[in-house]
């Protein structure tokens, strides 16, 4: 089966084909942070004009690249949420049209949940329970995944998430945007220990986070030290050391309270090598494995979302696909409501 994946949840036009036989045969992407810097973060406008762009140019080259052809796909899987609402209805759109005009089912996929499921796509795989530490954009979870469809919330972030602590905390040291990349580059030239940041609700007794804090303190400290390069990079070392603590110390928590020994860490923070290393070293000590995505896949992507629908579909074989030409999106869609199999 042949699904074709489309994502256009926020500043990223992402386009996939996903055979369940074959496995991945094309991605391609588009990102418009070039065009976002120049504000100083996401236009929800100007990304939603960009993605009506660029989305039917990219499956075409994604068709090219496969050495496929339209009529040959099976189902369409797209992004239905969560994200920004005009982005969304970009890629729900298409999809709506395809199925219809091919008569193939289109299924709205979960954002989070092509997140979660993004490592499976890489050798080796993890295999159901495991526990996901989902730290994409404005989300940073903890997430117990039985399977397809089957998800409890462990914890989750009260205010700003990593993602987030690190854009605003890469604005903060005049990094740009976004400034999460930068942040980790400059943080390799920092001197370790030279300053302590707080780390947030480490102590908490629960697997919940919080990041505004740490951001407060970041600036308390900027503005008590000269502007240097030296000084910013010291910095940025603490804090990114601070971020990379409470994130490890909460999934080791996480596994030792499911007696789960596996753990996937998806989404942008995921792609960041001091917690890879982290994570990984702490986690053998304790007897578990970590899986990541590929580096390409840490970004979102329509690869996570081809495979979350080649997923779904074979998670409900009995289930009666219809094409439709209706839509929805959901700008906020919590992860726990959804089913071992769509509605």
């Amino acid at each position: 089966m042949l699904i074709l994946g489309i994502e256009t949840s926020c500043d990223e036009t992402g386009i996939a084909l996903f055979d369940t036989t074959r496995g991945l045969l094309s991605h391609t992407l588009y990102s418009q942070i070039a065009m976002h810097s120049e504000y100083g973060g996401v236009v929800p406008e100007l990304a939603s004009r960009d993605h009506i762009r660029r989305v039917l140019p990219l499956i075409k080259q994604a068709l090219r690249t496969a050495q496929c052809q339209l009529h040959e796909i099976n189902a369409i899987a797209y992004t239905q949420g969560p994200g920004l609402a005009g982005a969304l209805l970009v890629g729900a759109s298409i999809g709506a049209a395809l199925s219809f005009a091919l008569s193939i089912p289109a299924l709205g996929i979960h954002h989070l949940e092509g997140h979660l499921l993004s490592p499976l796509l890489s050798t080796p795989a993890p295999s159901f329970p495991f526990i996901a530490l989902l730290v994409s954009g404005g989300h940073t979870q903890l997430m117990q995944v039985d399977g397809v469809g089957q998800y409890k919330l462990l914890g989750e972030t009260v205010d700003d998430a990593a993602g987030e602590a690190f854009d605003k905390t890469a604005k903060l040291l005049g990094l740009g945007y976004p400034g999460g990349a930068a942040l980790s580059k400059l943080a390799q030239q920092g001197q370790p220990n030279r300053f302590k940041l707080p780390r947030p609700m480490l102590n908490s007794g629960d697997l919940n986070f919080s990041f505004s804090g740490l951001k407060t303190a970041v600036l308390t400290l900027i503005n008590k030290q000269e502007s240097t390069q030296q000084n910013h990079a010291d910095i940025a070392l603490a804090f990114q050391q601070a971020i990379v603590e409470v994130l490890t110390q909460k999934s080791l928590s996480a596994l030792s309270q499911t007696g789960i020994t596996q753990l996937v860490v998806a989404g942008g923070v995921g792609a960041n090598a001091q917690l890879r290393q982290n994570l990984s070293n702490k986690a053998a000590s304790n007897g578990a494995t970590v899986f990541y995505p590929e580096l390409e896949f840490c970004t979102d992507n329509g690869a996570m979302i081809a495979f979350a629908g080649a997923m779904r579909l074979q998670a409900a074989p009995h289930k009666t696909w219809q094409p439709t030409s209706s839509f929805t999106v959901r700008a906020r869609w919590n992860l726990e409501t959804l089913k071992a199999s769509s509605d």
